[in-house]
């Protein structure tokens, strides 16, 4: 193995690795996918104008089985051989550091370069020449230990932290300009501001950090322009072209694992927050795995349902579906073209008016965003009607979680509803999205599930019967005051009865009515108007007159003065 440095010469990441070999003996590079390739050289050979490294930060994601640990080992034996040092590799549990530290083990024995410069102890790897050494640890054992610094520190899967005891237990040596720190993890259960990995992801995704190197490979989400335009299991699965079944071993994991856990493993989604409002199995389970949308059909009746954005940091999204067996079908969801922020809101208009007409909907609902911003431009790009719900997103959601519980809606399989609709939480009493998350796709099918299953209920409390029964209309004789008339109606046809409702018993609990039933008997008690009939009458007729004063006191309740 070279020396780190001959003369001014720096070893580069390339031709380290290029002088190893993996397990089987192959060439190490020859192993490795060209998104690897560029990343351990991205990480650990860029460097700034006076020759230190830029990145001292390194955040790896990707599902399971796609050699995030491999390339954390990699990084820290070039760290360790090439730049020296003390360093730390930090796993979950004693099995997983024992993992980690048998394969730095096993790539120093195969190959003589390294073995020549290290050896090997129970629990860390040290140079030759004392000049560092890599200690392979379980995280709870540096717990507490405040105060300790090194060159490398690698954290083997963060997923389960919930705050910053190990990061401030362990920090990098400040009196060095070749630190780094290595993360590597499939996604956070806890994706609430304050967990370190959901910080980092949010820091990385603004790219506020220049030190900082953010890769990131999930079913929603990815750095790479080479996988961010593939499908989800691909987009979170660079390396599946090196798995001996390929595809086939999704398949496999996705029947034999929950599937909130296949969506963390598999495809680098986060778990559900603390104070989710949905169940997370409800929702997985109305999931129907592959579909994606759902083609115009003749004989269904379309609703659409819009959640708009003036082209800020949401998106806006249209939601389409119909009712069928009582059940309330998603079949497309679509968002604007382009990417939010900066996408121009007409253009999302333009794009839902032209899906709206090919499923045959002529008006469409939306939420009460801007107002009336967004009526004239729907109903100008082809005459589209658009009403606005004043209901708030919470009333959607409730409806929402009523027909997941009851198996009654059927979702698309698409990945930013899932992760939208898992982390919703209650804030006070109302359901919204996290700080610093978005909803406009689970509002978009909130929103639609709300629309469907209200005309539903509004369908079946309207009844019509044929033929109709009708009075052939007051009349007066003379001679008498009485108005008279008749039921003209076919002798075979009876009026239905009107349902008798039962007396609860006595004591029996309340039973509340839901929010529909109530308005339906508002509706019907404003319509009565017999009761202005009876009570506004003209004073003086009423058969209590005579007993009753000018002022309204009941004649005869006053008592004597005296």
């Amino acid at each position: 193995m070279a020396k780190p440095r001959r003369g001014n010469r720096i070893i580069t990441s390339p031709q380290f690795f290029g002088r190893l070999r993996w397990l089987d003996r192959r060439p190490l590079l020859d192993t490795m996918e060209p998104y690897r390739r560029d990343l351990l050289t991205r990480a650990l050979d860029t460097r700034r104008p006076d020759g230190t490294p830029l990145y001292n930060f390194v955040v790896s994601g990707r599902a399971k089985k796609n050699w995030k640990t491999t390339d954390l080992v990699l990084a820290a034996l070039y760290c360790l051989t090439i730049r020296g040092g003390d360093g730390y590799l930090l796993a979950n549990d004693e099995e997983q550091a024992g993992d980690d530290l048998g394969l730095a083990k096993k790539l120093v024995a195969i190959n003589p370069d390294l073995s020549a410069e290290l050896e090997v102890y129970r629990k860390e790897i040290r140079c030759r020449d004392g000049r560092g050494s890599l200690k392979v640890l379980p995280a709870r054992d540096v717990l507490g230990s405040h105060g300790k610094t090194a060159v490398f520190i690698g954290f083997d899967e963060i997923h389960g932290y919930r705050n910053y005891d190990l990061f401030e237990a362990l920090a990098p040596d400040p009196t060095r300009a070749d630190t780094l720190t290595w993360v590597t993890s499939y996604d956070t259960i806890w994706s609430t501001p304050g967990v370190p990995l959901s910080d980092f992801k949010a820091r990385g995704k603004a790219g506020t950090d220049p030190r900082m190197l953010f890769s990131w490979y999930s079913g929603d989400y990815c750095t790479d322009p080479a996988f961010a335009e593939l499908e989800p299991e691909l987009r979170a699965n660079p390396s599946i072209s090196s798995w001996p079944e390929g595809r086939a071993y999704l398949d496999q994991q996705r029947q034999r694992l929950p599937t909130h856990k296949y969506r963390r493993l598999h495809l680098n989604l986060p778990g559900a927050p603390n104070g989710a409002f949905l169940d997370q199995a409800a929702v997985m389970s109305a999931i129907v795995t592959g579909r994606t949308s759902l083609p115009y059909e003749d004989a269904r009746k379309y609703y659409g349902f819009v959640d708009m954005s003036s082209g800020g940091a949401d998106d806006a999204v249209l939601a389409i579906g119909h009712m069928e067996d009582g059940r309330a079908v998603l079949d497309l969801v679509a968002k604007q073209p382009g990417e939010a922020p900066g996408f121009n809101p007409l253009a999302a208009v333009q794009k839902f008016v032209t899906i709206s007409r090919g499923y045959g909907i002529t008006k469409v609902m939306a939420d009460n965003f801007a107002g009336h911003l967004f009526k004239a431009e729907f109903e100008a790009y082809g005459g589209l009607i658009y009403e606005i719900s004043y209901k708030g997103k919470t009333t959607f959601y409730e409806e929402l979680e009523v027909a997941l519980n009851a198996g009654e809606v059927e979702l698309l399989d698409d990945v930013k509803v899932q992760e939208q609709l898992l982390t919703l939480v209650l804030r006070g009493a109302k359901v919204d999205h996290q700080p610093g998350d978005h909803d406009d796709h689970a509002n978009a099918v909130a929103g639609c599930v709300w629309l469907m299953r209200t005309a539903l209920r509004y369908q079946d409390d309207v009844k019509f019967v044929t033929p109709l029964a009708f009075w052939s209309g007051p009349r007066l004789v003379p001679g008498s005051d009485a108005p008279v008339g008749e039921l003209a109606c076919p002798e075979r046809v009876a009026a239905p009865a009107p349902p008798v409702e039962e007396k609860p018993a006595l004591n029996s609990p309340v039973q509340a009515k839901p929010g529909w039933q109530t308005e339906l008997q508002r509706q019907r008690v404003n319509a009565d108007k017999s009761a202005e009939y009876r009570y506004m009458r003209p004073r003086g007729n009423e058969p209590w007159r005579s007993f009753v004063g000018v002022d309204g006191v009941i004649l005869g309740s006053r008592k004597p003065h005296g």
